[in-house]
């Protein structure tokens, strides 16, 4: 899961989507607004392809326009593991 921001007007997230579409292996992508102030849209994208490359999509969503700030989670292997939240 990457943490991303953009210019509020733009590029739109669908931009956004199609340019990590379009990268070798990509099979899904999931972009979720979670942050919106008066300049900026704060996104967490999620996606799914058999051999990531996370420079070429990295690559990909700065060409856009927007920064990518992190990456948050990975889930790797033969099976997935469902992360849970933590109670602080």
């Amino acid at each position: 899961m990457l943490d991303v921001d953009k210019a509020l007007d733009r590029p739109s997230i669908l931009e956004i989507a199609e340019a990590i579409e379009a990268q070798n292996g990509v099979e899904g992508v999931c972009i979720v607004v979670t942050e919106v102030d008066m300049e900026t849209v704060g996104m967490e994208i999620t996606i799914e392809e058999q051999l990531m490359n996370y420079e070429n999509i990295v690559t990909a969503i700065e060409k856009t326009g927007a920064v990518v700030h992190s990456l948050d989670q990975v889930l790797t292997g033969e099976r997935m593991i469902t992360p849970t939240k933590r109670m602080r």
